[in-house]
């Protein structure tokens, strides 16, 4: 049975479909990239897993269980982090304070803020700085670390790279390395593709709400994925176009 299990979903802005039908599942252990471009509905889709932003229609199944009434608190009791866009950090407060947020969910686990300082180093001297007075890639790490504290089972991660130099993106990405070869459960929404099949199992490719291509990520050419991106792309083995 797959971890996380889509099925027909549908999310609206007001009037505005945002999510168009998406169908698809995650395994255990497995990196799903998720690219499109701006508006595509990927920020959404995340959400809607999340539980920030209710469904019009379709399902989410987590482990066997049907999220659709389900709360976002109680969600990332049950082991969903996300890690949104703009990283939404406590600015006040320091490194640690937010760190020491994510344990809130109080599911057991092996996350702890001397082991996010150990995945994050360049946070140890900042641990009582607080996040308003950080870095780009500062803060970023601190957010992927305030999600890890809660010992998430799926970690959905938006737009690591938004707003930051390559040098901290790389830096952030090598952090990541050992999570993502650890077993954990990652949903990446990621604008560099490059980056995006270089380090996920399966991509899926969205646009105008929909899923244009899937398929894993070995097999996809950056050619494969940008024709997707902008609807030239004609369906073929292991794809899916909608």
């Amino acid at each position: 049975m797959s971890l996380l299990s889509v099925e027909n979903l549908v999310v609206r802005h007001g009037l505005l479909q945002a999510v168009r039908g998406v169908s698809f599942s995650a395994e255990r252990g497995e990196t799903l990239a998720l690219v499109g471009a701006n508006g595509a509905g990927k920020t959404t889709l995340l959400r809607a897993i999340a539980g920030a932003h209710q469904p019009a229609a379709g399902q989410v199944r987590f482990d066997g269980a049907d999220l659709t009434d389900v709360p976002s608190h109680k969600r990332v009791g049950m082991g969903i982090a996300l890690v949104p866009e703009g990283r939404k950090l406590f600015v006040q407060m320091t490194v640690e304070e937010n760190l020491l947020l994510g344990r809130t969910a109080g599911r057991p686990g092996d996350w702890s803020v001397d082991r996010v300082l150990e995945m994050f180093p360049n946070l140890k001297a900042r641990r009582r700085a607080k996040t308003g007075h950080l870095s780009g890639g500062e803060q970023q790490a601190t957010a992927i670390g305030r999600a890890l504290m809660s010992n998430p089972d799926l970690l959905l991660l938006d737009e690591v790279s938004l707003g930051l130099s390559p040098l901290i993106v790389d830096r952030v990405y090598a952090s990541l390395q050992t999570l993502i070869t650890s077993g954990t459960t990652i949903i990446l929404v990621e604008q560099d593709l490059n980056r995006a099949l270089s380090v996920s199992d399966r991509v899926i490719c969205m646009l105008e709400g929909r899923v244009s291509l899937e398929g894993p990520s070995k097999s996809m050419s950056r050619d494969d994925v940008t024709k997707a991106y902008f609807g030239l792309h004609k369906a073929g083995a292991g794809s899916v176009s909608a």
